[in-house]
């Protein structure tokens, strides 16, 4: 489900976005922030590498950015290593590093909705995401404005909305104008990007009356049928009197759904030795729950899991068989299963394989946290 966004208390709203753009706004001149004070977090991909040799993506997609409080230094890298399948996806992808990396939940479903050409499939391939941070105040405004419409770490702060004013702007100065007719575009009708919300920044005055008058695309993700429908709500809209300049608003279209790999057949019908039945009863069944960072760009993926089963319905020894298109649905997979319990009957088993589908909902079914992604189902 698509949901409009809603004014706040000030002319911005915050929603999820793509990944930051590199373009550079007229901004009025802000002061450094004292030592501790709050930076913008980001991820930079260096080349990626197949076999030795470096391939050229046609799209490398980069994580959300993060805000942090505090001094910080830290030189955080991910490296993460993939194949890539016959259409230019990328697949088992993993992390080469172990253990929980501050910032990086987004790290591997951002670089899931990359792409590569085409009819070159290769194996043995590896990225390095390297951190980056940047004090608030100095922070490049669209890297801030993407921070904006998804505020993964906190709400945007007093600096950062400072930093999105455009030159000339009294349209973020107190009192705010209000909406009173606000339109939107008719979302579904625009073609949405799999695993990236795209958005337009549009950019706009009111004369006295409250018209919008002006409006351009400032910036966003470059989908050429959002920005138009953009311009058309925008210019349709009605606010409080009183002339402003300057003013920002953004409207985004949520990704669209980027199916799991297929499920090889080998891997389908993959049975493990033991004593455990075709089918069973579950007498506490699995609390099914979608990885997250995946949901929130309506990735879906897929895990096979074998494991052992305790006399009174324990389950144990999980071992991860395949997963894709991350090792992260795995790891999920396994949360999921340890939920679970068989009935108590006196007798174990060994050698148990379930296979666990994570799948994205239909897009107009309801969103219960407002986001805009479809919710998931099982």
């Amino acid at each position: 489900m698509f949901q409009p966004i809603r004014p706040t208390t000030s002319i911005f709203a915050l929603l999820a976005t793509a990944a930051a753009l590199s373009a550079t706004l007229p901004v009025r001149a802000t002061v450094p922030p004292p030592p501790g004070g709050r930076w913008l977090v980001g991820w930079t991909p260096d080349e990626v590498r197949c076999d030795g040799a470096m391939v050229t993506a046609q799209s490398i997609r980069r994580p959300w950015n993060a805000l942090a409080w505090g001094e910080t230094g830290a030189q955080h890298a991910i490296t993460l290593r993939f194949a890539i399948d016959a259409d230019g996806r990328p697949i088992s992808i993993t992390r080469q590093e172990s253990g929980y990396v501050q910032y990086g939940d987004d790290v591997m479903p951002a670089f899931a909705t990359s792409r590569f050409a085409a009819g070159a499939p290769h194996q043995d391939c590896t990225v390095r995401y390297t951190v980056r941070a940047v004090p608030l105040a100095q922070a490049d405004p669209v890297e801030i404005m993407s921070y904006s419409l998804h505020p993964n770490s906190g709400v945007l702060p007093r600096e950062g909305w400072n930093r999105l004013r455009v030159a000339g702007s009294d349209c973020m100065d107190i009192p705010y104008p209000q909406p009173l007719i606000r339109h939107f575009p008719e979302f579904r009708a625009i073609p949405a990007t799999p695993g990236v919300p795209d958005w337009s920044m549009v950019r706009y005055d009111l004369d006295k009356g409250g018209r919008p008058r002006g409006a351009t695309i400032l910036t966003g993700t470059g989908n050429a049928a959002l920005d138009k429908a953009s311009l058309t709500a925008i210019r349709a809209s009605r606010f409080t009197k009183g002339a402003r300049a300057g003013c920002l608003y953004p409207f985004r279209r949520a990704p669209a759904k980027l199916p799991a790999p297929d499920m090889p057949e080998m891997i389908r019908d993959t049975k493990v030795e033991g004593n455990c039945p075709e089918h069973h009863e579950w007498a506490t069944a699995p609390q099914l729950h979608f990885p997250e960072p995946y949901r929130r760009r309506s990735i879906e993926g897929w895990a096979v899991v074998s494991y052992d089963v305790a006399p009174w319905g324990q389950l144990g020894n999980l071992k991860v068989i395949a997963a894709q298109p991350s090792s992260d649905f795995g790891e999920q997979a396994m949360t999921v299963l340890r939920t679970a319990r068989f009935p108590a009957g006196g007798q174990g088993y060994t050698g148990c394989v379930d296979r666990v589908r994570f799948n994205m909902g239909p897009e107009n079914m309801p969103d219960p946290d407002g986001d805009g992604a479809p919710p998931p189902t099982y």
